[in-house]
């Protein structure tokens, strides 16, 4: 890897670990500066164990900020930052948009949600910590969110803006969009179903959003980082259960009950600046 540095701008806590936990483990392995963003602490998350089910609201939140800390430490990573500060913006909620994890906007947006109208002010507290961390590559969503989530959309629109006030060239910034290579995903789910043990129903790969495998302009495969990659998953127990027998691939699941392949690679598309190549999301110097 390039000596960096590497930033990530998430929506929630565990974001960053379902997208991007290996790379970030690599990367703190190889000596990159990483610096996480996270832009809310989902506090309208649905909770997954029935034994921490009674939190709601703040309470969540503030969970939320312990599972991402051991998440973090997990992954090695110990320039996390909240932007704006811890709790600024809030979860904007989501509702389902038909069959699997897809996503919309829920009617009504809360004001001090992430999504509502702060846009200006969010693309200033990025601009500040891009200008102070100068960052080489910088890792988020598509312009769908990925999934669809509201305030995953919000934290691209914000991304791109604020590298265009940094970089208005688009010379020293590289950015990327978190991806799911369809084909893998769907091989990924193939060994899933042949798993009688696992207690989980597995979704067709079109229930899933992934993008078509040319697509993809970098492919990091995690090696051992995968193994920290998946402590980081099980940190953040309110969100993710994680079923590993020891076979490939391990799998977890969101709290729909939906069994997803925990794959060895993590896969991202170039969306602006200097190009990378397919193993490395840094531009050659």
């Amino acid at each position: 890897m390039s000596p960096g540095p590497l930033l990530l701008v998430h929506a929630h806590p565990d974001d960053e670990t379902i997208t991007c936990g290996g790379v970030m483990a690599r990367a703190v392995a190889a000596g990159v500066p990483t610096t996480l963003i996270t832009c809310t602490r989902g506090e309208r998350g649905e909770v997954i164990p029935s034994g921490l089910q009674h939190l709601t609201g703040d309470a969540l939140g503030e969970y939320r900020e312990g599972e991402l800390a051991r998440a973090c430490a997990a992954l090695g990573v110990t320039d996390h930052r909240w932007l704006g500060g811890a709790g600024t913006w809030q979860d904007s909620g989501m509702v389902l948009a038909g069959e699997g994890i897809r996503a919309a906007a829920p009617e009504t947006i809360e004001p001090g949600a992430f999504a509502g109208r702060d846009v200006d002010d969010q693309v200033e507290a990025l601009v500040t910590v891009l200008r102070e961390v100068a960052p080489r590559a910088v890792l988020t969503y598509d312009e769908r969110g990925g999934y669809g989530h509201p305030d995953h959309v919000r934290a691209h629109e914000i991304t791109m803006a604020a590298v265009a006030a940094v970089d208005p060239d688009a010379t020293a910034i590289t950015v990327h969009a978190t991806a799911a290579a369809h084909d893998e995903v769907d091989a990924g789910l193939e060994a899933l179903r042949r798993r009688a043990w696992l207690p989980l129903p597995v979704p067709p790969v079109d229930d899933l959003p992934t993008v078509p495998d040319a697509t993809i302009t970098t492919r990091i495969a995690l090696g051992g980082a995968r193994v920290a990659k998946l402590a980081a998953l099980r940190a953040h127990a309110t969100q993710i259960s994680v079923y590993d027998d020891g076979r490939e691939p391990p799998a977890f699941a969101l709290s729909n009950g939906l069994a997803q392949p925990v794959l060895g690679a993590e896969c991202f598309v170039h969306l602006r600046g200097p190009a990378g190549t397919r193993d490395d999301l840094f531009p050659p110097s």
